[in-house]
């Protein structure tokens, strides 16, 4: 029986004739319900996975992850490297055309990276790309990006979700526009765009990849409610759900023709403490929150038992990342240290969760309640995506209301560079990048960049270790747990995979009879 599209369905409702419904019935299109708004469809700019991730839709890089996280060439076909480490030479595919017809060639590869490492242009991927000294057009299918110093995670950094190939009419466009009409060599065209309702998209039938996409179209839905998330799969309203909550799984794994996809991912959860504000500035302070939290509670409470505790800054999966174990939880502990720092009868804060998502209200409740007992008194707020951005990625040190707030981050290229340099670096204070705590070390600050000099990995991981024990010993953040991805599709759906990192892959994406 062939796949109704819901225009099909509508036309039945109004009692169309078969024949009017012959070019609906041939539409295969999807509906991919997510947990929260999106911010942008700018690549570059955008501060969250989610949106990087649904902006696939238009755009690719030069280098991808495949469903295992694999680095695989995508509009570049091969590289090599000189023997300094400062540069690499990248061959490009010859049969691609932007979506507006113009040939994808090495300039367009120079423009796009010309704009992103523009500090004026003030992309929140800039600290990303920051290391390209220049990009040089050899001839038309070979680019040659010349680095400031060594890296030996190039490619991987090429290959994360933001590093796209955009139109090169669309580059000297301001921020506003490019975030609302994209423009590149993706497998889907925009068709229509609300942030906080719908992202439809329909076919590029100039796709270069031969036989694809196999879908017409996908709508892609925010809805913060779990629950509602769920009634949708349930009801076939929806064919993929992304972050299914976690007591919703047995339902959802009874449901006939429902299939439930549980892996391991590499997003871990904190709590960022404004290390510039009292109480947070106090180091005691910071380790007594710590091992205030039972994390083995929190994944049972709040997770239902798919998460596992934080063991590190990141985690397992994570290159170069160290593991020191569970933080304690210990009460007494954690009260001796607020009573030493000053603290004995505890304080008032305000605490913010990054998404307005019902797994984060429960997250929040739960911190609430499990900080209530040392006499601190938390106000609470789950943050809608505009909010977020303008609370915690727009405000400098100077002015920001934040002390403490939670959210989630994954190294989406694999390395832990990508995360001690946007989330821990004293250059990386938003609103240059995402360092929430506006945490400042300067032995942390020197590792970092002696990292990013060395191709040597016994070296470099020695230089990452030090660093991790210094931010763990430190406590700039409560470190909560690890993801486990659950998600939800069609058992008629697929070609569509979660990734490690929060992301997606889609390409392939297919509905079978």
């Amino acid at each position: 029986m062939p796949h109704l599209s819901r225009t099909a369905v509508a036309l039945l409702s109004a009692g169309l004739c078969l024949s009017t419904l012959s070019g609906a019935l041939e539409a295969k299109s999807i509906t991919v319900v997510v947990d929260t708004a999106f911010t942008t469809l700018d690549p570059y700019d955008a501060g969250d996975t989610l949106s990087q991730n649904v902006a696939k839709s238009f755009y690719e890089g030069l280098f991808g992850f495949d469903k295992d996280m694999k680095v695989v060439p995508v509009l570049a076909t091969g590289y090599t490297v000189s023997k300094d480490g400062l540069a690499y030479t990248v061959t490009l595919r010859r049969d691609v055309r932007f979506s507006d017809g113009t040939p994808f060639t090495a300039a367009a590869v120079k423009a796009n990276f010309e704009r992103v490492t523009d500090p004026s242009k003030h992309l929140n991927r800039y600290t990303l790309y920051k290391n390209i000294k220049e990009v040089e057009v050899k001839d038309d299918f070979t680019a040659v990006f010349h680095l400031k110093e060594p890296f030996s995670a190039f490619i991987n950094q090429l290959a994360h979700p933001s590093g796209v190939m955009m139109c090169p009419k669309i580059l000297g466009n301001d921020k506003t526009d490019i975030a609302f009409h994209p423009c590149g060599t993706g497998p889907y065209l925009l068709e229509r765009y609300n942030p906080a309702e719908y992202l439809v998209v329909k076919k590029n039938p100039n796709y270069w990849r031969s036989g694809l996409p196999k879908l017409d179209g996908i709508t892609w839905k925010p809805v913060p409610e779990g629950s509602t998330r769920t009634a949708m799969m349930r009801t076939g309203e929806a064919d993929y759900v992304d972050i299914v909550p976690p007591e919703s799984v047995k339902v959802l794994q009874e449901t006939e023709g429902v299939k439930v996809i549980l892996a391991p991912s590499i997003v871990e959860r904190q709590i960022y403490l404004n290390t510039t504000k009292k109480p947070f500035s106090d180091v005691r302070v910071r380790q007594a929150l710590n091992y205030a939290v039972n994390k083995e509670a929190l994944c049972k409470v709040v997770y239902q038992g798919f998460a596992t505790p934080a063991t590190g800054v990141a985690p397992v999966g994570v290159d170069y990342a160290k593991q020191f174990g569970v933080w304690p939880y210990d009460l007494k502990k954690a009260k001796a240290l607020l009573a030493e720092a000053g603290y004995p009868d505890g304080f008032e804060a305000t605490f913010w969760a990054a998404s307005n998502a019902s797994v984060y209200m429960k997250l929040l409740q739960f911190i609430q309640q499990q900080y209530a007992p040392l006499g601190i008194k938390l106000h609470i707020q789950a943050l809608e995506s505009g909010q977020r951005v303008t609370l915690m990625q727009t405000e400098g040190v100077k002015t920001s209301k934040l002390e403490m707030a939670t959210w989630g981050w994954s190294s989406s290229t694999g390395e832990i560079d990508w995360l001690l340099r946007p989330l821990l670096a004293t250059e990386s204070f938003p609103p240059t990048n995402f360092n929430f705590a506006f945490y400042s070390n300067p032995k942390v600050d020197q590792a970092i960049t002696a990292a990013l000099h060395t191709t040597d990995r016994a070296e470099k991981a020695k230089i990452y270790d030090e660093a991790q024990e210094t931010v763990w010993k430190d406590a700039p953040w409560v470190f909560l747990v690890v993801d486990k991805i659950i998600a939800a599709q069609s058992e008629k759906l697929t070609g569509f995979y979660p990734l490690a990192d929060g992301g997606y892959v889609f390409t392939d994406a297919d509905l079978k009879d």
